[in-house]
């Protein structure tokens, strides 16, 4: 049977996270696998709630439809809990890397996560010192290749430098790579 990971991103319109699912993407076949991105969202406009979507796998893959199962659900925007079912579909062993500045055992408790291994990591306030803005994407990108064994970090920062110098400055490019390496040092385990 093919082994398949499947992500599940939850985030707001804005926030990078359609970009973030189309960079792990490309890290992943960087590493050899066959993937897909594909996002999921109403209107499209700015802190609209959306969803974005990974499959990778080291054989082609034919599936294609929505991911219903995730391996791996990433919380952009911590904001979403109470309005959406992170949780929903995941099997006993997921793994959640949220954006919050609070640490695993307390997001675990607070939005009733009763499965897997929680990971937190303060993307926000990471893009707000590195960026300037709260947009933390790539912050993101950096927690996940430090907590799965899907991307690695080499891969990573390279893809990553590939796909934003194509319509950001040298200089914005830099400061997301920072934010990757600060993330990837700063997420937090239970």
């Amino acid at each position: 049977m093919q082994k398949i990971t499947e992500v599940r991103w939850h985030g707001r319109g804005g926030q990078g996270t359609v970009t973030a699912a189309k960079i792990f993407a490309e890290t992943a076949m960087s590493g050899g696998n066959h993937v897909q991105a594909f996002p999921e969202y109403g209107p499209e406009r700015m802190g609209a709630p959306l969803r974005a979507y990974n499959r990778v796998s080291a054989t082609p893959l034919s599936l294609h439809c929505q991911v219903t199962n995730p391996k791996i659900v990433v919380v952009v925007d911590n904001t979403l809990f109470g309005t959406v079912d992170v949780t929903e579909g995941t099997p006993e062993d997921a793994i959640y890397v949220i954006n919050t500045p609070d640490d695993p055992k307390t997001v675990r408790e607070k939005n009733r996560i009763t499965n897997g291994s929680v990971y937190t990591v303060d993307a926000t306030r990471i893009s707000l010192e590195t960026l300037g803005r709260p947009i933390p994407n790539t912050p993101m990108l950096g927690a996940l290749a430090k907590v799965t064994d899907v991307i690695s970090k080499e891969n990573l920062i390279a893809d990553t430098k590939t796909n934003l110098s194509k319509k950001l400055s040298e200089d914005v490019v830099q400061k997301n790579l920072e934010a990757i390496n600060r993330a990837y040092e700063e997420v937090k385990s239970e």
